[in-house]
């Protein structure tokens, strides 16, 4: 499992990452608060606080591809 931060700051960024989540077969959880959705759940992240960095969990150890194709959302 992999877990970082990335930052969701559009409508579009947020239909962009559902997209390549939606590309994968492992699941990947996002993590606001005390509020855990499905990456894959466009509804589920418009729940969450987008104001601020989302933690990421990915349930997979083979994810490079996956990490190289969010680059753009990921923060430190």
């Amino acid at each position: 499992m992999k877990t970082f931060n990335l930052l969701l700051s559009s409508i579009n960024d947020v239909k962009d990452f559902v997209n390549i989540v939606s590309n994968y077969d492992f699941d990947v959880d996002l993590t606001s608060g005390r509020y855990v959705v499905d990456a894959k759940s466009i509804m589920g992240i418009f729940s969450l606080d987008l104001s601020k960095p989302i933690k990421v969990e990915v349930h997979s150890d083979d994810c490079d591809d996956f990490m190289n194709e969010l680059s753009k959302f990921i923060v430190q």
